[in-house]
């Protein structure tokens, strides 16, 4: 799905669609799944919300300035990680919401252009679905 635009600062990342098996995120196309930050994405191995361990979330509490909050973008429905992962997130301080992938594209944006400090983890959609 394309998204659309909203202002924003010219150094900021901005998720412009998400398909099937990836994302365009300011003009670059990203194949799998992302992190993602203000200022940068990265490749994030996680493919399933299922799989989804403390150690790759370790990226988002390393953050300097902390982020007010962490999106999780777990695939084209609801997921809920495992309890350890919520544990560690709540030990770290770590502010964050559950959402589909989708949601969390648009809340992602939208946040940014309000000056919040937010970041993305962004499970890629599975392929063989229809292009958003």
């Amino acid at each position: 799905m394309r998204l659309v635009g909203v202002s924003r600062h010219p150094d900021q990342q901005e998720i412009q669609s998400y398909r099937p098996g990836g994302f365009t995120i300011s003009g670059r196309r990203f194949r799998g799944s992302v992190a993602v930050f203000e200022d940068r994405v990265e490749a994030w191995e996680v493919a399933d919300p299922a799989a989804l361990e403390v150690r790759h979330l370790l990226r988002f509490r390393e953050v300097e300035p902390p982020v007010d909050l962490l999106l999780l973008g777990l695939g084209v429905g609801f997921a809920v990680p495992a309890p350890a992962v919520l544990r560690a997130l709540a030990e770290w301080r770590l502010p964050f919401e559950l959402m589909s992938t989708a949601a969390a594209c648009r809340t992602f944006n939208l946040l940014l252009s309000e000056g919040r400090r937010v970041a993305a983890a962004l499970i890629a959609l599975p392929e063989g679905g229809a292009d958003r």
